[in-house]
């Protein structure tokens, strides 16, 4: 959405179903930055080495597909205009990573999780709730988010195979922008959260990982 363009009820509406559709289905996300997987070459993994990277892989898309649907259930419910746009612009460069992960999936001959649609909703929600409470809470909460996102990132770092070099630099540039984006909305005014918050989104964020690893 362009800053400056005021749209009606109706056309959010439409830009949003426009949007989660583009977001769940397959090959219809188009990044805007090369992958930083271009940069690296392809080295052998055997079949134990390839599937696990998948799964490892799956996840972070999914992570990617929650990010879209949490930054645009918040802006749907932001009540600054500014918030609202900076939601906008926060989801747009998280279409790079959606559209890295699939691409890295299809080189790993494998495919985005089934359950994508689902967590989409889920996510939305919780995105939209958080923007009814605040703005100061919603920039919190997407701080908290990436600080989590970061988090799981590095751990996925430790366990992916050492020869899969091209998911590595996916992850590693995505582990820069994910902080960027974080730092942004606390320095905007975001409030840190409650622990019992965290919590909870910590908890459902082990849920994604475990139904999406290999599905």
């Amino acid at each position: 959405m362009h800053k400056g363009v005021h749209h009606s009820f109706l056309d959010r509406a439409l830009i949003g179903f426009d949007q989660a559709l583009r977001t769940c289905t397959p090959g219809a996300s188009q990044a805007r930055r090369a992958s930083p997987a271009q940069a690296t070459g392809e080295n052998e993994m055997n079949d134990a080495q390839r599937k696990h990277a998948a799964g490892l892989m799956r996840i972070n898309h999914t992570g990617e597909v929650c990010a879209q649907a949490l930054y645009q259930g918040q802006a749907a419910t932001a009540k600054l205009p500014d918030v609202r746009e900076s939601m906008e612009d926060a989801a747009a460069e998280e279409v790079d990573h959606l559209s890295w992960c699939e691409e890295r999936l299809d080189q790993l001959e494998s495919r985005t999780s089934v359950f994508n649609p689902l967590w989409y909703g889920l996510s939305y929600g919780i995105g939209a709730a958080a923007g009814l409470a605040g703005d100061r809470w919603s920039l919190g909460f997407v701080a908290e988010t990436e600080q989590q996102v970061c988090e799981h990132l590095r751990e996925h770092l430790e366990q992916l195979p050492e020869s899969d070099v091209r998911s590595r630099a996916i992850l590693t540039q995505m582990i820069r922008d994910e902080e960027q984006h974080g730092e942004a909305a606390m320095a905007a005014g975001g409030a840190a959260l409650p622990a019992p918050a965290k919590w909870a989104m910590s908890a459902l964020s082990q849920v994604m990982k475990k139904t999406t690893y290999r599905l």
